[in-house]
């Protein structure tokens, strides 16, 4: 006889005890308790969250009367200003997807991008007008496009049938949204850099966003109010979902159109910003400005760092500045951060360098994510915590994405075996805590031995006069392939590539040290990643020319 649970009978869910995860029930709560606290900040400019409320049930109502609703995609090509961060609401709230679009992509990019997520609709600022401009012309149906008419801009054009503000005015404020019928359902679409072929299109869904949001609170230490500055654009991995964090967070947007040192730190000064989030170029450039734009800072500041690892050196200058450095670890399918090195009380009685080295490490799961863990990804089996053995980073659980849109082979192929396959390489340390050693496809092989361009990178970065590295691999007759480090300086330094040589020769093995340097602005994302791609061409052309 079949024994009946006692727990399941009778009781199913029902609107009393069950509803959707979703992180617009953070912006109605922040409107409801702190509805006179500040909300989001640019320039001159204060909105409060009652007001952020209101702004985005227009939004989402706008939207509604033009018939956008569940399957429907909204674009928006933005950078940190308040509409920005109101369209994480707005959008979801009329029930559509939010695609928040790369500003630094080409038209073609950004054309393929609306044809594939089936965009109907564009908010766009007048600052990408040429841009967006090209990308429609290559359109096959016209999209219903509104204009920000931001004033700290100056110059573009209007391309749209009206402006943001006056849209707004369509919409009504007391809108009746309502949370989706299932949290399963996607919130936002995200493209990958595609830096091969054509991009990805990353599904994220409520619930993910939700805990995501909810995490970063947890693993940051975050308290209630915090002050964030926008110096990590909202377009990338819907800024690590900290739109949501920050309703949730009931805390204060500092919003900042473009990234500069001086501007960064003169907010940071301003408001007193608690938080903030970048690659590791935004915290070299902090590191590196003139000691004058840095007086005047004596409040606790946190910053998030992520990238598959930062340099020590840059670490340890964030350190010395005076700022709490905490580094994180994900990718664009695991909505930004989903693994955090999280900090032992102990670990602040070693000494600076043991400091970095332990702060350096990608870390454990977030929170709010079940899985994370180093596999050989062929037999699928966890590599040995020896700090030695490699293997690749996966992860599974709520904070990953829901797969890749209209690509049915790539979702399969990225979930093989239950897991999500990062493509990163790492070792587990004896604490169970994960350190990467290269992108699969950035680990150089010469003369049969294995070179991880990160490790070398470290040693360019610890150069006083360098101000960005990265290595990527050249071919060579002899060996197969070669270490080329393509150095940036820092401004009024003077080095030769001789000196840079001498520096790594004499700290690590002979076989990792470039064999040649190339100095020059490296190319980077807008998010501050180095383009590696660009620098493996460059690489070959030069190894060609000799």
């Amino acid at each position: 006889m079949t024994r009946v649970n006692p727990y399941n009978t009778d009781l199913d869910k029902n609107p009393a005890n069950y509803a959707p995860l979703s992180p617009l029930s953070f912006l109605e709560r922040a409107a409801y308790v702190y509805p006179r606290r500040i909300a989001t900040i640019q320039g001159d400019r204060k909105i409060t969250w009652a007001e952020t409320y209101t702004r985005c049930r227009s939004l989402a109502s706008a939207l509604a009367k033009r018939g956008m609703g569940a399957g429907d995609t909204v674009a928006v090509m933005l950078p940190n200003i308040p509409e920005m961060f109101e369209a994480h609401f707005g959008v979801p709230m009329a029930g559509a997807v939010l695609n928040t679009l790369n500003f630094r992509m080409d038209a073609e990019a950004i054309a393929f991008m609306l044809k594939h997520g089936e965009a109907k609709v564009l908010i766009t600022d007048r600052e990408f007008s040429a841009t967006i401009a090209k990308a429609l012309a290559m359109l096959d149906k016209k999209l219903l496009v509104i204009d920000v008419d931001d004033p700290e801009f100056k110059g573009g054009g209007l391309l749209g049938e009206m402006d943001y503000e006056a849209f707004l005015k369509t919409g009504d404020a007391d809108f009746a949204w309502s949370l989706p019928e299932d949290e399963w359902d996607a919130i936002s679409l995200n493209y990958t850099s595609g830096t091969t072929g054509n991009p990805k299109g990353v599904v994220y869904h409520h619930r993910g966003a939700y805990l995501n949001a909810v995490s970063n609170i947890i693993d940051w230490d975050m308290p209630r109010h915090s002050v964030y500055l926008w110096t990590l654009p909202m377009f990338h991995c819907n800024g690590w979902c900290f739109p949501w964090t920050m309703a949730a967070n009931a805390g204060t947007n500092v919003c900042l159109r473009h990234l500069d040192a001086k501007l960064i730190l003169a907010a940071i000064r301003q408001h007193k910003v608690t938080h903030y989030c970048g690659a590791p170029i935004v915290h070299s450039m902090l590191i590196n400005a003139p000691a004058e734009l840095k007086a005047g800072i004596n409040h606790s500041v946190s910053g998030l760092v992520a990238a598959a690892s930062p340099p020590a050196a840059m670490i340890e200058g964030m350190e010395r500045l005076g700022f709490n450095i905490t580094h994180v670890y994900g990718l664009t399918e695991t909505y930004g951060p989903a693994s955090v090195c999280s900090k032992h009380p102990e670990w602040e009685q070693l000494n600076i360098s043991e400091r970095v080295e332990r702060n350096g490490r990608q870390g454990v799961r977030y929170t709010m994510q079940e899985g994370m863990t180093v596999m050989n990804p062929e037999t699928m089996q966890p590599v040995p915590w020896d700090g030695l053995t490699m293997g690749e980073i996966m992860f599974r659980g709520n904070i990953t994405m829901k797969g890749y849109l209209k690509n049915p082979k790539a979702s399969s192929e990225a979930f093989k075996e239950g897991w999500f396959h990062s493509g990163d390489l790492a070792v587990m340390q004896p604490d169970g805590y994960v350190k990467i050693k290269d992108r699969s496809k950035d680990i150089i092989i010469s003369g049969g031995e294995n070179i991880s361009s990160l490790e070398v990178e470290d040693m360019l970065y610890r150069h006083p006069a360098v101000m960005a590295a990265a290595v990527v691999a050249q071919p060579d007759p002899k060996w197969g392939e070669t270490p080329c480090a393509f150095v940036e300086l820092k401004e009024g330094a003077n080095v030769t590539e001789k000196e840079i040589i001498e520096h790594c020769r004499s700290n690590m093995a002979r076989f990792k040290v470039p064999k040649r340097v190339i100095f020059g602005v490296l190319p980077k994302t807008s998010t501050g990643k180095i383009q590696k791609f660009v620098l493996r061409e460059r690489a070959k052309s030069a190894s060609a020319i000799e």
